[in-house]
């Protein structure tokens, strides 16, 4: 496995988001490589010519780096691709104060992360932290109303 810091093809980027059911991405092909382009940091990890992991951050490079996203083809699975991919970005991101991502609640998400450096918000040392969220202005799956209406 090798990995650099190409920026994938389109076509390569929808075949990697398309093997891990990301669909929200590959509905807008074009979009999807815009933004992997016009992220911060993206590493990437071949199995010879075939992308097989993909990591891209948005940072300021001086207080916060967002690990957007993070994702290995499934036949590539525990491999220590996905170790990899962090670690690389813990490294690029050493400097900076705050390393966050959000991710599912599956207990192997979880699990994962935890392995690599990351503590959920609320078991933070220097306090609990709490996560907001907006998609798209959606209100949210329960449709709770905005603060101050």
């Amino acid at each position: 496995m090798e990995l650099s810091q190409i920026i994938p093809s389109r076509d390569e980027l929808v075949d990697l988001y398309d093997a891990v059911s990301w669909t929200a991405y590959t509905d807008a092909p074009d979009l999807l490589h815009r933004a992997v382009k016009a992220s911060a940091f993206v590493i990437t990890a071949r199995d010879g010519d075939r992308l097989v992991g993909l990591l891209r951050a948005i940072s300021d490079d001086v207080t916060i780096a967002y690990l957007q996203d993070l994702l290995v083809r499934p036949t590539h699975h525990r491999r220590g691709i996905g170790s990899s991919l962090i670690e690389a970005f813990h490294h690029r991101y050493s400097h900076v104060r705050q390393r966050v991502l959000l991710t599912d609640d599956a207990p192997e998400q979880r699990a994962f992360y935890e392995s690599v450096r990351f503590v959920r918000a609320d078991l933070v040392e220097e306090g609990p932290l709490r996560s907001f969220v907006d998609f798209g202005g959606s209100g949210g799956a329960s449709g709770a109303s905005s603060i101050g209406q």
